[in-house]
Order: C-alpha cells, then sequence, then structure tokens
C-alpha cells in the first residue's frame, strides 16, 4: 500500500502491529464482500457503527458484518435507555469518516467504544482503517494499546 490512513499512522506510533488488507473499489463494498475479497473468514471481520443515545452521547459499536446491532443490547451495554443509529449525513461532520469506512480508531473525538463480546475468540480481528478498500488486521489486546473499549453481548440472534 503506497499511502497510510490515519488509522495506520497512529498505530505506528503507538508501535501497534498490524497487517494492512486494501482492495480497490470506489464504493463500499459489503462488509461479507469485504472479507471474500481480502480473504480473511467473515466471522473475523468487524464494522464499526455509531450511535446516538436518549442522553444525546454518542456510541460506537464494533460487531461482526454479518449481524446486525440490536440496539437494546447495545442500550444496556453503555447504560442508555435507548440508542439509535445515527444519520448517515452526520457520520463524516462527527467522526471524519465516510459511511463504509469508519474505524473505531482515530475518530475527531473518542466516543465510548464497545466491540461485541465474540471479537475476543479471534486471535486477530479486521475492521476498517479509516477508508474505504482499505482494512487492518490486529490482536485485540494490541488494541488497547490505542484506545478504551470495552465487551458486551450487542448482536440480534436467531439470525
Amino acid at each position: 500500500m503506497d499511502e497510510k490512513t490515519n488509522v495506520m499512522r497512529i498505530l505506528d506510533q503507538k508501535k501497534v502491529k498490524y497487517i494492512p488488507h486494501t482492495y480497490e473499489t470506489q464504493i463500499a463494498a459489503s462488509g461479507t464482500e469485504a472479507a471474500d475479497i481480502i480473504g480473511v473468514e467473515r466471522q473475523r471481520v468487524f464494522k464499526t457503527l455509531v450511535t446516538v443515545g436518549k442522553t444525546a452521547n454518542h456510541y460506537v459499536f464494533v460487531i461482526p458484518v454479518e449481524n446486525e446491532l440490536d440496539l437494546k443490547k447495545a442500550a444496556k451495554a453503555v447504560g442508555e435507555k435507548s440508542v439509535e443509529m445515527i444519520k448517515s449525513k452526520d457520520l463524516l461532520p462527527l467522526t471524519g469518516y465516510v459511511h463504509g469506512g469508519c474505524s473505531p480508531i482515530g475518530m475527531k473525538k473518542f466516543f465510548k467504544t464497545t466491540f461485541h463480546a465474540a471479537a475476543k475468540d479471534f486471535d486477530s480481528i479486521v475492521f476498517s482503517a479509516g477508508k474505504i478498500g482499505c482494512h487492518i488486521q490486529l490482536d485485540i489486546n494490541d488494541l488497547a494499546k490505542v484506545i478504551r473499549f470495552g465487551f458486551a453481548d450487542l448482536v440480534k440472534t436467531g439470525e
């Protein structure tokens, strides 16, 4: 990869090892398509979702690409009455990222971040490196050197 993303620069600065995965695209592929393109099993690839709570606080949830966020479980995980997805048009001004290229690392401001508990099941996970067509793979334990986060059951079941 010729050009590093802000996420990669942050990881380099913190001396966190990662594997970059890139592919050519002009539009965001779905998470499952991205997993197939880069040759990583789908369960290991996570997507970053940004929500707003009843209190107007924002929260970041990182869940497997094949799953859907359970808003009730998400709200409970962060101690809110309810949370809802932010509008797509609000993503860039709030986080600095576009839809399909949102990463839990390097947002304009840090928001409380929660990973689905399944992230602990892998020696490494994959998520967006802050740009469409660019992902990083790293050890979830190494990620703790860069951002604060927790774990919770966040996905809808019975899918």
